[in-house]
């Protein structure tokens, strides 16, 4: 990865918000579930998912740079928007997305901007049609995608106009086992 590029990557890292600890509990509940273990269970799953996100994050930044093509879906090759997004979330999570931006929409979870976490999708609309355009959620009103002909794998601001005006919805791509991984399989299985 190009020098250039470490401290931002640094500082994004550094600015993820830590998993909370365990506090000391305050009821019933809270003592039954501290002397089963699971406080400290749940403060660790905290700590996985933020990993996770964290690790995604850093694989998609290494792909900066990558040409953006029609269809693509490697780095040898170059990425469109939704190859990238499958690409990442294959490499790092072992989930298997569905190819198109519009199926991903359908296949992830609905969430509010102001929810944005890095490794969630952000879709817009630059073609006419909902949710035409894909990307992976950085942190800090960012995102990283393969954004057109001609151009690279890069990061862009959500507030530039541009992105601003074409924002079309956030999701979170939720584990296997659950909804999203079941469409996301029919979806494939479709094809």
């Amino acid at each position: 990865m190009p020098a250039r590029l470490l401290a931002p990557l640094l500082a994004l890292l550094l600015a993820l918000p830590a998993a909370a600890a365990p506090s000391a509990p305050e009821d019933d509940m809270g003592r039954f579930l501290q002397e089963k273990g699971l406080l400290e269970r749940i403060g660790q799953a905290g700590l996985n998912v933020r990993d996770r996100a964290s690790e995604l994050v850093v694989n998609a930044m290494g792909f900066l740079g990558v040409p953006y093509r029609r269809g693509g879906e490697s780095a040898e090759t170059g990425f469109d928007c939704s190859g990238f997004v499958r690409a990442i979330y294959e490499q790092t999570v072992g989930l298997v997305l569905p190819r198109k931006a519009n199926e991903q929409a359908a296949a992830t979870e609905v969430i509010e901007r102001q929810d944005l976490k890095p490794g969630d999708l952000v879709f817009f609309n630059t073609m006419r049609r909902a949710f035409s355009h894909v990307g992976i959620y950085v942190g800090e009103g960012k995102f990283i995608h393969s954004p057109k002909p001609g151009a690279e794998v890069r990061v862009e601001d959500m507030s530039g106009s541009y992105w601003r005006r074409r924002f079309d919805g956030a999701r979170r791509v939720i584990g296997a086992g659950d909804s999203a991984a079941a469409a996301a399989e029919a979806a494939r299985e479709r094809r």
